[in-house]
């Protein structure tokens, strides 16, 4: 009887630890910051009643030069 897990290694890397460089890590704590990055932008939009660049003035031209 063969063991289902032959020929996989385990290399007791914790994934959460932080590293400097292109690493699987810092794909993991990229992404974990772009959750929170939209998380306050849906917060943002929805406490102010604005769209997030309304919010912070920067489509006060746009709305002013088209009719």
């Amino acid at each position: 009887m063969t063991s289902p897990t032959k020929g996989i290694t385990s290399t007791n890397i914790d994934r959460n630890e932080w590293q400097w460089g292109f690493t699987p890590q810092a794909e993991l704590w990229n992404g974990r910051f772009a959750m929170l990055g939209f998380m306050a932008a849906l917060l943002t939009e929805w406490l102010s009643g604005e769209g997030i660049l309304h919010f912070y003035g920067l489509m006060h031209y746009m709305s002013v030069a088209t009719p």
